[in-house]
This record gives structure tokens, C-alpha cells and sequence, in this order.
């Protein structure tokens, strides 16, 4: 991949689908060579899948040990007897800051958000990583819940990016993210056999820093996973943005008027999801 322009801060997201690859071979080594090609000042992952005795708060990469210029936040949306499933950040520059933020409704599968704050050569930048559910009604209510984290660092250099697995014209909350954030590009990621959906997604706000937004395509890339990475360019030369922080949290940041509790609206009967060949979790 081409190196980031002079200044730039480039960012990626990564469904790495558990570190199983096209070829159904579970092969962390190839996920992490993904990772070294992209290069990336910050990286999420989704589909993330680690030991359950790994303590929380560490910052040694696991399962990807071949990283070792990187640090980790770990963020699972599901603990196991013996395994940990969710998002993670990478970053080989200094976590200021680390916010889990639980998106999970009831009856259906859990979901998480992984926010953190990063120094990424003296700029500090609000990174919110995220794997939204299947169903509309989840999203909906996963959407409120970032909103409300993003209010928190108003004024500040965020980037959000994950899989938020919204395809569906007409059905789409992102337009809630764009009013916010600014026009996300849509890149198709997924399959990587033939890439039809826009799953994987990266908005930066003030919308201005935001520059290229391009598929990592290499021949490895094709096999690691059934995603391709996306990655953008953050240029923060001409954005003036103010430190902002929020307190750290490991609980759910609710909307003021939203009980969390699964009403009628978050019952979606027949989830809203590509066919068998194209299913993303």
C-alpha cells in the first residue's frame, strides 16, 4: 500500500471474521500481515476473538503477537468460558483514554462500541470503533448510542469506523451518522469474493480532514478474511479542534428519552440481512 501523504493520519477498519480466513484456515499470522501492509496510525478490528483469562486493560497485542510496534484496547461484546469475542483497537502511538460502550438489546446477538483517545504524533484523536447488529431496530437504537458518546467529544477530532452492516436502501440509519459527521464514502468491502456491500465504513468529523478512502486489496487481504480492510486518510493540518474528553465508562451510554429496554420497535420479526452467501455477523 502507498504510503500516507506527509502529515496525514491514516485510519482502518477490519472485519476479520475471528482470524478465519476465504479459505476456512483460522491463520492470526495472516491477519497480522494485513495489518503490517495497511500500516495504519490506528486500526479496528471486529469479529476479534482472544483467550478469556487475557486481563482487560492490556495493551500487549494477543492472538496477533506478531505486531509488536503496536498496542492494543480490547473491547469483547461477548465473554465465553474460555473466549472473548468483539472489537479491538490497534495503534503503535500512545492510549490516552479507553471507553466500552455497550450497544446490546436483549434476545439478540450482543454488541459493543470501543471508544479511546489517542496521541497520534501530538494530535489527540477520538476514535469510536463499532459492530452494529443485523436488524434495523438494533441499529436504530446502536446509532443513539454513538450519537451520545460523539456529543461528549463535540468540538473535538473523532473518527468512527467499524462494521455497521447497513446495506439496505431505505432502510439505512446512516444517514443520522452523515448529519452529524459529514458524507461517509460507501466502498464495497464484502465479500471479498466479489464485493457488493458497503458494510464497512469510516466517517471523520470536522469533515474537511477527511481525505482518500480506499479498499486494501492485496492477494493476502483477498484470502485473511471475508472482509476487505477499508482505510482513510485524517489530514488535521487545517482542522482546529480542541482537547475533549469524556469520562471513562464501562457501562451503556443511554439516550435521555430511550429506557434500553426492547419495546416493540426493537423486535424486528424477520431480520433485514443479505442471502446465506453474504450474511456478515
Amino acid at each position: 500500500m502507498t504510503a500516507p501523504r506527509p502529515g496525514a493520519i491514516r485510519v482502518a477498519t477490519y472485519n476479520v471474521h475471528a482470524c478465519v480466513g476465504s479459505d476456512g484456515r483460522h491463520d492470526p499470522k495472516r491477519t497480522a500481515a494485513v495489518i503490517n501492509e495497511i500500516g495504519a496510525d490506528v486500526v479496528a478490528l471486529q469479529e476479534f476473538r482472544y483467550p478469556a483469562d487475557i486481563a482487560l486493560e492490556t495493551r500487549t497485542p494477543v492472538v496477533l503477537t506478531e505486531l509488536e510496534n503496536y498496542q492494543c484496547a480490547l473491547g469483547p461484546a461477548r465473554r465465553g468460558a474460555t473466549h472473548c469475542f468483539g472489537n479491538v483497537l490497534l495503534t503503535p502511538h500512545k492510549i490516552l483514554e479507553v471507553h466500552r460502550i455497550d450497544l446490546s438489546i436483549a434476545r439478540y446477538e450482543p454488541r459493543s462500541a470501543l471508544a479511546a483517545t489517542i496521541d497520534v504524533r501530538g494530535v489527540e484523536l477520538h476514535v469510536l470503533a463499532a459492530h452494529l447488529g443485523l436488524r434495523l431496530a438494533e441499529r436504530r437504537f446502536q446509532v443513539k448510542q454513538i450519537m451520545e458518546y460523539l456529543r461528549s467529544v463535540r468540538g473535538a477530532l473523532v473518527a468512527v469506523l467499524g462494521d455497521f452492516n447497513d446495506w439496505l436502501p431505505g432502510r439505512s440509519v446512516m444517514h443520522v451518522l452523515d448529519e452529524h459527521l459529514g458524507h461517509s464514502p460507501k466502498t464495497r468491502s464484502f465479500p471479498v469474493a466479489w464485493p457488493l456491500l458497503a458494510l464497512d465504513r469510516i466517517w471523520v468529523h470536522p469533515r474537511q480532514a477527511l481525505g482518500r478512502v480506499t479498499i486494501h486489496q492485496s492477494p493476502i487481504a483477498r484470502r485473511a478474511s471475508d472482509h476487505y480492510p477499508v482505510v482513510a486518510e485524517i489530514n488535521p493540518e487545517p482542522v482546529e479542534v480542541r482537547p475533549a474528553r469524556a469520562e471513562e465508562s464501562g457501562g451503556r451510554v443511554r439516550d435521555p428519552d430511550d429506557s434500553g429496554a426492547p419495546g416493540p420497535d426493537r423486535r424486528d420479526p424477520s431480520p433485514s440481512t443479505p442471502s446465506a452467501a453474504l450474511r456478515s455477523r
